[in-house]
């Protein structure tokens, strides 16, 4: 039996570790990694890193491919303008087992008329040019890598590492997936729910001393009671106008803030303790197990018991 082709497409201006990361991973697999561009030639990163590509897609047609990887990058945008590109990858998802992408890389397969209606994710940071430029998707960047169909996207970065570790584990099970992630001491496995934000990133900062003292206050004991007329009192500022400047200033409501701040706390008492899930809820504050099981499935899509057993048993191939 051959083994599965994996082909990347990279850009100038591609991220490295978009190429790096999962191509090391499929390749200690046993798959076999092609590399294509534009042209043949060197392709450069925006660090200067020069990549060799032997395969350029001008006039060739894609054979073999079984998955496809679209990297991303700060030359993405410049990519999308490059048609013979968005032919090829076009026709290579047409006969490709799964196609997939890194980072900004969903920004090529959408350009290429590729996901009409999908749910995809991709770094956070170029979310909003998505959700202007692509309507017709449905994007969640919460999760670090998502699958619809047999389309799958990735957040930024290393997010691409554990969407080809999920990938190989699709194709070769549980323990293949976990001797690799062991031998390139990654940590195994963050499930595609996880988040790719934590609380300092996928909020803005306060920008007034009432607010960040609400802040403060959240983050010293989230546990506490964070109620509307408790934010209130910290920041010295009425309910109604706490409710105004916080949401202006954070972009979310004090509660939704809150529920947040509790849910990065449970994931790290699960991850890195042993108390009884009823413990970690009534010390985040979510007062009862059954409590925190709906936070977590409306945030994460997985129940507190089955969070703790993926990062738990991870611990032992880090």
């Amino acid at each position: 039996m051959h083994p599965r082709q994996v082909t990347f497409v990279i850009f100038d201006g591609f991220q490295p570790l978009d190429l790096a990361g999962p191509h090391e991973v499929f390749a200690a697999a046993g798959y076999r990694c092609r590399i294509v561009a534009a042209r043949p030639g060197l392709v450069r990163s925006p660090s200067g890193l020069p990549v060799h590509v032997e395969n350029g897609v001008s006039g060739t047609a894609p054979s073999g491919v079984d998955t496809l990887v679209v990297t991303g990058g700060p030359g993405v945008d410049a990519a999308r303008r490059d048609r013979a590109l968005l032919d090829w990858i076009t026709a290579a998802a047409v006969s490709a087992r799964r196609v997939t992408s890194v980072c900004s890389g969903v920004l090529l397969l959408a350009a290429s008329g590729l996901l009409g209606g999908r749910r995809v994710t991709t770094h956070w940071g170029r979310r909003d040019q998505l959700v202007r430029e692509h309507p017709e998707l449905t994007v969640d960047c919460d999760p670090i890598f998502i699958q619809d169909g047999r389309f799958w996207t990735s957040a930024g970065v290393t997010a691409g590492m554990d969407l080809a570790l999920a990938l190989v584990e699709d194709d070769f099970g549980r323990d293949v997936a976990h001797a690799i992630a062991r031998e390139l001491v990654l940590f195994l496995r963050r499930p595609g729910s996880q988040s790719q934000f934590s609380v300092p990133l996928w909020s803005a900062q306060p920008a007034s001393d009432p607010i960040r003292a609400a802040v403060r206050a959240i983050h010293a004991r989230p546990g506490a009671r964070h109620g509307i007329g408790d934010l209130a009192e910290r920041a010295g500022l009425s309910t109604r106008h706490l409710q105004r400047r916080f949401t202006a200033e954070l972009g979310v409501p004090p509660a939704a803030y809150v529920e947040r701040v509790r849910i990065e706390a449970a994931r790290r008492a699960l991850a890195e303790g042993d108390d009884t899930i009823e413990a970690v809820a009534r010390r985040c504050g979510f007062g009862t197990a059954e409590s925190l099981r709906r936070a977590f499935h409306r945030h994460l899509g997985v129940p507190p018991s089955d969070y703790r057993d993926r990062f738990q048993s991870a611990k032992e191939y880090v």
